[in-house]
């Protein structure tokens, strides 16, 4: 087994510019914690981790933690990831994306990744507003959001992305809270051992543009077993109907849905015999073309 890197060794020393109070610190130290405790748990190299990030607050992620990484250009790091967890099956993919970047420019990417069921995980950092462009409105935001660009409010409903997760054909899909981190650290280590396409949507404090704290600490609770029949369709879309991201309603945090099927890698016979002599396949792709 491969000793764990020390937790403090997993934070960069790029300088942090988030606003105090943003809900990405706590993405940033529950992913922290849970590569260190998989990497010693499950045995995997710290090298064997490899972030993407997208366009917006989210993306600095991958610089502030000391993990093989990769920027994406607006909504497209899930391609990105896809071809990375092809070329090389031991990885653990992990996309940390924006509710703008990946529900407006990147939704078909997203779609099509579970549709595929391609074996990488999907964290989106939620917080229904772009922040990095100072307080536009995004797909998840709730219907009359002032913002910058809509003072007189948007008149728009919001998307539920969990909804469309279960209908494209994701196999994990989860909901968390920056207000409740072990319980997002938890969420974390399980998406990232599903096999198959795993989506988590963070309900992300934005606590310059669009302060939700009170609101999400009077409305959410953590599901318990027996609330939701993680593997069965009608189970999982009653329970993420619940809430429509609009109206006041109860807020669900935890797995919706979770079910085993053939992941997108699979259907590639030279990568599914395991391990891939890479330098071979490239000689043989050249050779092809000449």
């Amino acid at each position: 087994m491969t000793p764990a890197k020390p937790a403090g060794t997993l934070i960069s020393t790029a300088a942090n510019t988030w606003c105090p109070g943003c809900g990405n610190f706590s993405i940033q130290h529950m992913m922290k914690s849970a590569i260190a405790e998989l990497s010693e748990e499950e045995g995997i190299p710290i090298e064997n981790f490899v972030l993407l990030g997208g366009i917006g607050c989210h993306g600095k992620l991958v610089d502030y933690l000391n993990v093989n990484s990769l920027y994406g250009i607006h909504g497209r790091s899930i391609p990105a990831a896809t071809g990375i967890r092809l070329a090389n099956p031991d990885l653990k993919v992990i996309c940390h994306v924006g509710d703008g970047d990946i529900y407006a420019e990147g939704l078909d990417h997203l779609i099509f990744a579970a549709k595929r069921n391609s074996d990488i995980t999907v964290v989106v950092h939620d917080n229904r507003v772009y922040g990095l462009t100072t307080g536009q409105y995004t797909p998840t935001s709730p219907t009359g959001f002032r913002g910058r660009s809509t003072p007189g409010g948007i008149t728009e409903h919001p998307m539920n992305p969990l909804e469309v997760m279960l209908a494209a054909g994701a196999t994990y899909i989860a909901r968390g809270y920056t207000g409740k981190i072990r319980h997002l650290k938890d969420l974390f280590k399980e998406a990232i051992m599903h096999r198959g396409f795993s989506f988590v949507d963070v309900l992300q404090i934005c606590a310059t543009y669009f302060n939700l704290t009170d609101y999400y600490n009077a409305h959410t609770y953590e599901l318990q077993e027996g609330d939701v029949e993680t593997g069965g369709f009608e189970s999982a879309f009653g329970k993420i109907r619940e809430w429509d991201y609009d109206r006041d309603a109860p807020i669900a945090l935890g797995t919706f849905y979770s079910v085993k099927k053939p992941i997108y890698e699979e259907h590639f016979p030279v990568f599914a015999a395991g391990r891939v002599d890479r330098r071979a396949l490239v000689r043989k792709v050249v050779d092809g073309r000449r």
